[in-house]
């Protein structure tokens, strides 16, 4: 009978065997010659880097003139002084809840006649519908709803003007038609 020493032997002469017979037949000859083919070439040369040109920066010296898309300061002065000074918000008074959204996030969605009077609705982009009518405040630039209509309402804010005073800026919201 077999014994497990036997089994080992036979099996090792097996695979000894096996071994033999196959790398004795050079069947990839024509990868080897390619091979020694390219290492016997010539090794070609690396361009050298081109020079170094450092950086030359630019001086813009227009920084301090006008802003071509400012008017003149002339007309600018004349406007704010047709404004005339008595244009602030009133801090005094109670915020209504739309007035805490910007301006731009609100849309007009639809409108209601209700005892005579045009009621505006407005969609605060935060899933809420809301109704005004004139005389309510929307947007975070103390926005006045000076006339309600069935397309538009027009609105006045008032805006710092950046020479510590205050000036009024008309702004237009349209309904909204989705098709």
């Amino acid at each position: 009978m077999f014994t497990y020493r036997r089994l080992h032997f036979f099996l090792l002469v097996l695979t000894c065997t096996t071994l033999v017979a196959c790398g004795g037949v050079n069947q990839h000859q024509d990868l080897q010659d390619y091979i020694e083919e390219t290492k016997r070439r010539p090794s070609g040369q690396i361009d050298p880097l081109p020079p170094f040109v450092p950086y030359e920066s630019f001086s813009y010296g227009a920084m301090t003139l006008r802003s071509p898309f400012d008017p003149p300061v002339e007309d600018q002065i004349e406007v704010l002084l047709s404004q005339g000074g008595d244009v602030k918000p009133d801090f005094n008074r109670e915020k209504e809840y739309l007035e805490a959204f910007n301006f731009a996030s609100l849309s007009m969605v639809g409108t209601l006649m209700q005892g005579g009077a045009v009621w505006v609705l407005i969609d605060d982009s935060e899933g809420g519908i809301h109704r005004v009518t004139e005389g309510n405040f929307i947007g975070k630039n103390h926005g006045r709803i000076v006339k309600a209509a069935a397309r538009q309402l027009d609105v006045v804010e008032v805006v710092p003007d950046g020479a510590d005073g205050w000036v009024e800026r008309p702004k237009v919201l349209q309904l909204v038609e989705k098709d």
